[in-house]
């Protein structure tokens, strides 16, 4: 009988316990419970974001404005919209008047602005568009801007190198003569008149002094939106710019193309136009400018058979690294 208990006792059923056998203290205790993974925090939305930008920008371009406009303009309740200039407020991107409840821009922007012209944010952005515009006339490209009463050529592409170039990155020139007249044309009246009232400096027989003259030519470079010189600075070069606004609609920079005479004779200046203005319209759009304007339309000139090298593209950029100008003779 003994035999018998001790056999049964011994035979086991897989998986199961043996009858009367007592639990081990580890079989006792419970598996421990997973514990709850934590969400990941969440990306602010994108779309608070686009808002916050489209306020700022409306603030850029109108000016001083009410919350009921800016929050219209911006596609989002008023309540949305005061909450979003709040938070810019306490980051002094935004003031609002108490006075008159309108809200402008705040005085934070002041170091960014500085801080982008040291980073030449400017000749970065423009390089793309500066490239594809020497590549699309087969000449040289040229970013200008106007410094106090005088320009300075802040980038440059070279289509190719056997071709001339006319003002190197960091050399500075006159507002009356050459492309810089346009920059001249959308500079502050009290700029213009200081400069007109100055003795002006001969380059070439061809350089225009009489103030007059210039004064009327800065009302028609206004009303074309793009110019046409030939020999102003340099004797043999002629050139073609066109004006670039920023987001506030104020020109920041004049881009053109200069090439020898031989190279530039009529038609094709004039044929040149639409795609200078072209390529500084999106350089503008890229600065946030966004309204239409109307442009010349002008056909390119279809490259003959055996064009020179000159039509033939090869891709060299500059942009401005120094701080030491020189002086420019650039059309």
């Amino acid at each position: 009988m003994a035999s018998m208990k001790q056999s049964i006792a011994k035979t086991r059923v897989p998986g199961k316990q043996a009858l009367g056998a007592r639990r081990s203290p580890a079989m006792k205790a419970e598996a421990p419970k997973a514990l709850p993974v934590a969400s990941p925090p969440k990306e602010p939305s994108l779309g608070m974001l686009e808002r916050g930008i489209d306020l700022l920008e409306m603030l850029a371009k109108n000016g001083p404005s009410g919350i009921a406009e800016l929050a219209k303009k911006a596609d989002c309740a008023p309540v949305t919209a005061t909450r979003l200039l709040r938070v810019l407020q306490t980051r002094g991107f935004a003031v609002c008047d108490e006075t008159n409840s309108t809200w402008r821009l705040g005085t934070r922007w002041n170091a960014y602005a500085q801080a982008a012209v040291e980073q030449d944010a400017l000749a970065t952005t423009a390089m793309p568009f500066l490239t594809a515009l020497g590549i699309a006339a087969g000449e040289n490209a040229y970013i200008r801007v106007r410094d106090g009463m005088s320009s300075e050529t802040i980038a440059v592409y070279r289509t190719d190198p056997a071709l001339r170039v006319y003002t190197d990155v960091g050399a500075r020139g006159p507002l009356h003569a050459g492309t810089s007249r346009m920059l001249l044309a959308h500079a502050p009246e009290a700029v213009q008149t200081q400069l007109l009232t100055q003795r002006l400096p001969r380059f070439t027989p061809a350089t225009r002094t009489d103030p007059t003259w210039i004064a009327a030519d800065l009302q028609r470079i206004r009303a074309r939106g793009y110019l046409i010189t030939a020999d102003e600075v340099v004797p043999g070069a002629v050139s073609v710019g066109a004006p670039v606004r920023d987001a506030s609609g104020e020109v920041v920079a004049v881009m053109f193309i200069s090439a020898p005479t031989m190279r530039m004779r009529p038609p094709r200046p004039r044929a040149l136009v639409s795609i200078v203005q072209d390529a500084a319209a999106k350089l503008s759009h890229a600065l946030g400018y966004t309204r239409s304007e109307t442009m010349i339309t002008a056909q390119p000139v279809p490259r003959k058979p055996g064009a020179p090298a000159w039509s033939m593209p090869s891709p060299a950029m500059t942009i401005r690294t120094s701080t030491q100008p020189t002086m420019s003779r650039a059309g």
